[in-house]
């Protein structure tokens, strides 16, 4: 199984900071988490909450160990909040089932790892990590 080197990880968060500056995005915190939901990078704005960490970390994580991306995640919990609640319970509370937990796979489309972004709407956060993931030529699954 693929996994990303931290060199594109740090590349992921280069971008995905980059593009949060270019639209004028709040300050945004950014983590790389590989197969296993284990960190790989992570990077905080000045200016973002100390918080943040968690939030990214809960969306990348959800998005790495249900292998369903935030988007979906936050559409699951809407129709069967059970499962969600269930899934977060399973993983101690981990799971932050919104936009911004993106999935990183390769061109195969197999399961890379995850991003996870915070600090503006759910929707920029998506954005911002989709950026980082196209950078380094991979393909991002919102």
């Amino acid at each position: 199984m693929a996994e990303i080197s931290l060199r594109r990880a740090r590349t992921i968060i280069k971008a995905a900071l980059a593009k949060g500056t270019e639209l004028g995005m709040k300050p945004l915190s950014v983590i790389v988490l590989d197969t296993g939901g284990h960190v790989k990078a992570f990077e905080r704005q000045d200016g973002a909450s100390p918080g943040r960490f968690a939030i990214a970390q809960g969306k990348a994580y959800g998005s790495v160990m249900l292998g369903m991306a935030g988007t979906a995640q936050q559409a699951r919990a809407e129709n069967q909040a059970f499962f969600i609640a269930a899934a977060n319970a399973a993983f101690d509370g981990k799971l932050v089932p919104v936009p911004g937990g993106v999935l990183v796979r390769d061109a195969k489309g197999a399961i890379m790892g995850a991003v996870g972004v915070t600090g503006d709407s759910s929707d920029n956060d998506a954005i911002a990590a989709v950026a980082g993931i196209e950078a380094v030529g991979l393909t991002a699954e919102i």
